[in-house]
C-alpha cells in the first residue's frame, strides 16, 4: 500500500491511496478539495490520470474537502462515497454521480483496499474519518478534528503509517491577526488541533508498528512546518520514525508502506 497527499491546508486537501495484487490496482481518492482544473493538474503531477480512479471518500461538506465532488466525479464517472450528513449539506449536487453512503463504525470494501469510517468532533454535519488496510498495513488519517477522544486512540492504535492533523501553533494563533471569533473557532472543541494537541495524541497511542508520521491540514498563518517536525520527533521519542510534513502547494510524494 501507498500513499501521497496532492496538498493538504485550508485552501484544499486530497489524499491519494493506492493498493496492488497481481492483477489489479485499486486507487482511492480521499477528499477532492481543489476546483476540477487544478485537481486534474495535481494528479498529472502524481502520475494518476482521473480515468484510474476507483472512487472518491469525502470526509466532510467543508470546501477545502469537497468543494469540486460532483463536478470532478461526474466529468470522470467515480463513484463517490461520503455520509448522509454531508451529502445533505452539500449545495449543488449532480444527478449523473454515483453517491454511496457511509457512516460511524462502517468498512467499506473498494477493490483491495478496506476503510474503517469513525466519527469526530469537528464543526461539520456528520464528518468522518478513515483508516485502511490492504490486508498487511495499516494507514490512519485524521484531520479536521477539534479534540481527541477516547475512541480516536483506540481507532488509530497499531498504524504503519498516520497523518495526523497539526494546524495551528497556540501561541501563533493568539498573536495571529485573526479576529476573537475566528481564534475561538479554531481552538475549540469542534474546531482543530494544535501541534501539542497533535503530539499528546500521537504520545497516547500504540506505535509499536509506526514507521511514517505526517503532520498535515498546517495553517499557514499560525504555523510553520519546522515547529511541526520538531513537536512530532518528541512525540515519538526520537525512535526513527519518519517524520514529515504535507504542505498545501505539494503535499507529499508518493511514500510505501513495506
Amino acid at each position: 500500500m501507498k500513499f501521497s497527499s496532492l496538498g493538504s491546508g485550508s485552501k484544499g486537501n486530497a489524499l491519494l491511496v493506492s493498493a496492488s495484487d497481481s492483477t489489479t490496482t485499486t486507487n482511492v481518492m480521499l477528499d477532492c478539495g481543489f476546483g476540477v482544473r487544478e485537481m486534474e493538474r495535481r494528479l498529472a503531477r502524481s502520475g494518476m490520470p482521473p480515468s484510474a480512479l476507483s472512487a472518491i471518500i469525502i470526509t466532510h461538506e467543508h470546501s477545502d474537502h469537497a468543494g469540486s465532488v460532483f463536478q470532478f466525479a461526474a466529468r470522470h464517472d467515480i463513484p463517490v462515497w461520503m455520509s448522509y450528513g454531508t451529502f445533505d449539506a452539500l449545495g449543488r449536487k449532480n444527478p449523473d454521480v454515483d453517491v454511496c453512503f457511509c457512516r460511524d463504525g462502517d468498512r467499506l470494501a473498494i477493490g483491495d483496499l478496506q476503510f474503517s469510517a469513525f466519527t469526530v468532533p469537528h464543526d461539520a454535519r456528520e464528518p468522518l474519518q478513515f483508516h485502511v488496510t490492504d490486508g498487511d498495513s495499516k494507514f490512519g488519517v485524521l484531520t479536521d478534528v477539534g479534540q481527541i477522544t477516547s475512541h480516536l486512540v483506540v481507532e488509530l492504535g497499531g498504524c504503519d503509517a498516520l497523518m495526523i492533523e497539526c494546524n495551528h501553533d497556540v501561541d501563533m494563533l493568539a498573536k495571529s491577526a485573526y479576529p476573537y471569533f475566528l481564534k475561538k473557532r479554531i481552538s475549540s472543541v469542534h474546531g482543530h488541533l494544535s501541534n501539542e494537541d497533535a503530539a499528546q495524541f500521537i504520545e497516547s497511542l500504540d506505535k509499536a508498528r509506526l514507521k511514517t508520521l505526517i503532520g498535515a491540514h498546517l495553517s499557514q498563518q499560525n504555523n510553520c512546518p519546522g515547529l511541526v517536525r520538531d513537536r512530532l520527533e518528541t512525540a515519538v521519542s526520537h525512535s526513527g520514525v519518519e517524520i514529515r510534513v504535507a504542505c498545501q502547494d505539494d503535499g507529499f510524494n508518493w511514500l510505501e508502506i513495506v
